[in-house]
């Protein structure tokens, strides 16, 4: 099965596009670690994504999808889920149509849907170790001891900048912005199922479990 799964920052969609692949012997594929593997490949299509990486410029959608159906070409019959990938309606097009040339084509399109106040929680509360990189959150996973990580016992902690409500607010503004039309693109062949992503992690994997079936 080929599947294409959706959801905002903040929603859990890597850690269960991880879970999916683990246990249906489905490949992961996130269109960022495509462009990287590409370029450090010395591939024809990795040079020419490389240069406009480098002239800090967007690369074309053409050759975006060039390089991840590239990638989906070297699974053979194993099935893939795309995470991240498509962005925008143009790039779902260009999809198909190279799938469609080699017989194959998207299943399923399966949206984790989370309210924006929740996700604004989960990402802003969170802070990590400063020496380790374990991870905590303000409400939901706190260290044992006060200002000492369980890990390591480092007593530095650290946030990202950008995790803060405003940004996150803003990010999410241009996630329902891009991805509006794009579910409606695969509604319209039938393929989006939509998940309560605010379930816990368990009953999310459970239920993109019986959407894809």
């Amino acid at each position: 099965m080929n599947i294409i799964l959706i959801g905002p920052p903040g929603s859990g969609k890597g850690t269960q596009a991880k879970i999916l692949e683990e246990r249906h012997d489905m490949k992961q594929l996130s269109s960022g670690d495509m462009l990287r593997a590409a370029v450090s490949e010395g591939t024809e299509i990795g040079q020419k994504a490389k240069s406009f990486m480098e002239a800090g410029e967007l690369v074309p959608d053409d050759l975006v999808v060039e390089i991840v159906t590239d990638q989906i070409e070297k699974l053979g019959d194993k099935g893939f889920i795309l995470d991240g990938f498509p962005r925008n309606v143009h790039q779902a097009e260009v999809l198909d149509q190279m799938l469609d040339k080699r017989d194959r084509n998207i299943d399923r399109v399966l949206v984790v849907e989370v309210s924006d106040d929740m996700l604004v929680e989960r990402i802003a509360g969170r802070y990590t170790c400063a020496n380790c990189g374990e991870g905590y959150h303000d409400k939901f996973k706190q260290p044992e001891t006060d200002g000492v990580c369980d890990k390591c016992g480092s007593t530095e902690f650290i946030r990202r900048p950008d995790d803060n409500p405003d940004t996150v607010r803003n990010r999410l503004d241009v996630y329902h912005e891009q991805t509006k039309p794009l579910i409606d693109y695969y509604r319209k062949q039938d393929k989006v199922r939509v998940i309560d992503g605010e379930q816990p992690i368990e009953e999310v994997t459970k239920a993109l479990e019986q959407a894809m079936a």
